[in-house]
């Protein structure tokens, strides 16, 4: 396992979800927190709001990306690139896995931990992995520089 997925091991054992591991890892990358947002993010998990519905690794992606390139304030406008890269990434992702619903890239297959009463995908790891990948390849391609937001 490579750093990635030792770090992404890492934080689904902590009981964090798809879309909040795709985000908790970008804020890692930039030596940051934002535990609120880590929150919000909870509502996208299992297919958001747990049915199955669009997967969390590319609502999570995408909320990647509008970290970077997304309105923030009122003076701000999204990036001109940002719908490309949402796009792109989207695109992406259905070509790669075959679909955006996690109920259809995923089944049925999981683990309930019944102390916490927490779920955990066993498919999602190699999604996962090669969609944050994607992510930065994608920004830096659209001139971002991963980690490091305030300087773009």
């Amino acid at each position: 396992m490579d750093e990635t997925g030792f770090r992404m091991f890492r934080l689904s054992s902590a009981g964090y979800c798809c879309a909040q591991i795709m985000m908790k890892m970008a804020l890692e990358d930039e030596e940051t927190e934002n535990k609120d947002l880590i929150r919000a993010l909870n509502g996208l998990c299992m297919g958001i709001g747990s049915e199955q519905k669009t997967c969390g690794v590319l609502t999570g992606g995408i909320a990647v990306l509008g970290l970077y390139a997304g309105k923030g304030n009122d003076r701000e406008c999204p990036a001109p690139s940002y719908t490309g890269m949402v796009d792109e990434f989207t695109g992406w992702f259905r070509q790669e896995f075959g679909g955006t619903e996690c109920a259809d890239l995923i089944g049925v297959c999981s683990l309930m931990d019944y102390k916490t009463n927490q779920e955990y995908r066993l498919k999602c790891g190699d999604t996962l992995i090669k969609s944050f990948e994607k992510i930065r390849e994608i920004l830096r391609e659209h001139d971002f520089t991963w980690g490091s937001r305030e300087s773009d």
